[in-house]
């Protein structure tokens, strides 16, 4: 049924494998978290719990990098994800302005992303805890298009 040649190619299939994998461990990647520059006024200690809690690991210079972050290429992706999330609005570099379709993105369940919540069940909210993240971020930031 298996014959030895079908032993050892698949024997070099395995180990070209482990070593790629192994190889790609070496390919750099930005996991840095940059010193907070400047903090939004939170409208209260609850809403910037809730907001730690559930946005900060993507939203600011406070990321707290898991295990899975230092194992490529998972580490590509969730870097990747951190530096485009802090691109579109970081609250350590919060500017005057910034964080006004905050509220917008939790109410419409656009954040935090599925693919988070999935690896961090601490940033699943409850329902009353949605609503006064929602509205703490409106009373900190403002409605969205005002």
């Amino acid at each position: 049924m298996f014959t030895k040649t079908w032993f050892k190619a698949a024997v070099i299939v395995v180990g070209v494998g482990l070593l790629g994998f192994v190889g790609i461990q070496f390919v750099p990647v930005d996991r840095s978290n940059p010193p907070v520059i400047s903090g939004p006024q939170w409208d209260s200690s609850k809403t910037k719990a809730l907001m730690q809690r559930a946005c900060f690991d993507c939203h600011s210079n406070e990321t707290k990098w898991p295990w899975y972050a230092y194992v490529a290429p998972v580490s590509w992706l969730v870097a990747n994800d951190v530096h485009e999330a802090r691109a579109v609005f970081n609250v350590s570099e919060w500017q005057p302005g910034d964080g006004a379709e905050a509220a917008e993105q939790v109410e419409a369940g656009n954040m935090p992303r599925p693919q988070y919540l999935l690896m961090h069940p601490e940033a699943r909210l409850t329902k009353e805890e949605k609503e006064a993240l929602i509205a703490g971020l409106k009373a900190t930031f403002g409605a969205g298009g005002e």
